[in-house]
């Protein structure tokens, strides 16, 4: 009898010590499973050039992170689509864009960091230098509220105006306090200002603008925005993400590897000037 309940505790000790081994040999395979699981990063754009963001993805893709890029064709979708959840984080806008949108739509997303910059110029068919536009000159600007009032702050960088205090980032021609060449201003649509080029002496036109008409930002224009001018800070493009999420590793970990001096050189590479690095 003491033979048969000796050999009965050591059989429920066995099957005790065999369910709590296999028990955590399962939490360990869980944790492995967990550990091993690739993170996903759902990224909108616009259009379908995205050679920088591919070359992010593979790098991502080397820390079990994979980044699906989802293209827009429009400049609405990206934000409502992140508000929504159902993407991550968008990059395709200005800080003065996604400022006004983001108010205008009562939507609660936070700017994550800076990408690049695609710099507005100021461009002349007969003028080499700035300091050479005369008296009573022609000028052409975007007749649009956000490329024009970018443009005339860009004539003020140049010196050729001086803007009232407090106009913001979309000033318009009624808030010029001094215009001492008398120059004479004119609003056009901004993708017909290239080819009424030869009608004035400089012409401000906007990056996406001036690339598809052919023009070099860096080697073409006779001013330019400088990523280091205070003022060109609203026009960085930016990453977007839902304020709730502006703490996610994940999430900070796609700035990382984006602001790095690799993605430097393949903007300078790929863009030429084009786009400009703002960080």
């Amino acid at each position: 009898m003491k033979i048969n309940k000796l050999i009965t505790v050591l059989i429920t000790a066995a099957l005790i010590v065999g369910a709590l081994t296999g028990c955590n040999n399962s939490n360990i395979k869980d944790r492995k499973s967990e550990k091993s699981k690739k993170e996903v990063i759902k990224l909108g754009v616009t259009g379908d050039e995205h050679k920088i963001w591919d070359n992010i993805k593979d790098r991502l893709a080397k820390e079990n992170i994979e980044l699906k890029i989802i293209s827009f064709g429009d400049y609405i979708r990206p934000n409502m689509a992140l508000n929504d959840g159902e993407i991550d984080a968008n990059a395709f806008q200005t800080v003065a864009y996604f400022e006004k949108f983001k108010a205008d739509h009562k939507l609660d997303l936070s700017s994550l960091g800076y990408t690049v910059l695609a710099p507005m110029g100021i461009y002349s068919s007969t003028l080499k230098n700035i300091n050479d536009v005369k008296e009573g000159g022609k000028v052409a600007i975007p007749n649009d509220a956000s490329n024009g009032g970018r443009a005339l702050l860009l004539l003020q960088d140049a010196g050729l105006i001086k803007l009232k205090e407090g106009t913001g980032i979309n000033p318009t021609l009624k808030d010029i306090l001094e215009n001492p060449k008398n120059l004479k201003i004119s609003e056009l649509v901004a993708t017909q200002i290239p080819r009424s080029i030869k009608d004035v002496d400089i012409a401000v036109i906007n990056n996406g603008v001036a690339v598809e008409a052919g023009y070099s930002p860096l080697k073409d224009s006779i001013f330019i925005e400088d990523v280091k001018k205070d003022s060109a800070k609203n026009y960085f493009n930016i990453i977007a993400v839902k304020s709730s999420e502006k703490d996610n590793p994940i999430l900070k970990r796609l700035l990382e590897i984006y602001q790095t001096e690799e993605t430097k050189k393949l903007i300078e590479d790929i863009y030429k000037g084009a786009s400009l690095p703002a960080f």
